[in-house]
């Protein structure tokens, strides 16, 4: 199984860095595919190890197989655009973090920092194992909370669709036209020196 050569073959990085940075990327084609256990929990278990503040690792994971009465649930918080090509997932995922720090209960500012770089892990992974991991905030929140019974002291931030390569042209024409790799801003408007807005390179 190998993901589309798109991303290696378009994107070309400012400075050297390692493939699976330009490689990575977030298809809709997906095939349909159920996954298998052993599919999908290397993705989770990648996201167990990322870094977090006072090793809080304040990131969790709601999941839903495709075929499932908890598909349905997790299927229906989505927007109408994310589900005419999220109906060919073979998982779903609400993540969710939480607020404050275990070992005292007090605010963890960096809560959703950390379960960004938990996220970041999920698709390092899954694109080594040809998976694609989708990430997207295209879904009713606040309907996610009532819904899946999330704590007060957890915050929605986002859902990922996982699933195994499709064909682009199962997609609708407009999406067809979006899947592609997409290019980034210039290092140079992302990094400063010493202070806001003064350029590093």
């Amino acid at each position: 199984m190998a993901l589309p050569l798109e991303g290696k073959l378009t994107r070309k990085s400012t400075v050297p860095v390692a493939d699976i940075f330009l490689n990575r990327w977030s298809p809709r084609a997906l095939s349909g595919e159920k996954l298998t256990p052993e599919e999908l929990l290397p993705l989770f278990e990648a996201a167990r190890w990322a870094p977090s503040s006072y090793n809080n690792q304040p990131w969790r994971f709601i999941v839903a197989e495709r075929d499932t009465p908890e598909w349905e649930t997790l299927f229906a918080l989505l927007g109408e655009f994310n589900q005419q090509w999220c109906k060919n997932a073979g998982a779903l995922a609400v993540v969710i973090s939480g607020n404050n720090f275990a070992y005292n209960g007090k605010p963890a500012r960096t809560h959703s920092f950390d379960t960004g770089s938990a996220w970041m892990s999920l698709a390092l992974q899954a694109n080594h194992l040809g998976l694609i991991a989708h990430g997207m905030e295209g879904f009713d929140y606040d309907r996610a909370k009532r819904d899946l019974q999330i704590p007060d002291e957890y915050t929605v931030e986002a859902m990922v669709a996982v699933g195994k390569p499709g064909e682009k042209s199962d997609l609708s024409e407009d999406l067809q036209k979006m899947e592609q790799p997409s290019d980034r801003k210039p290092l140079g408007e992302m990094i400063f020196k010493g202070k806001f807005g003064q350029s590093f390179i």
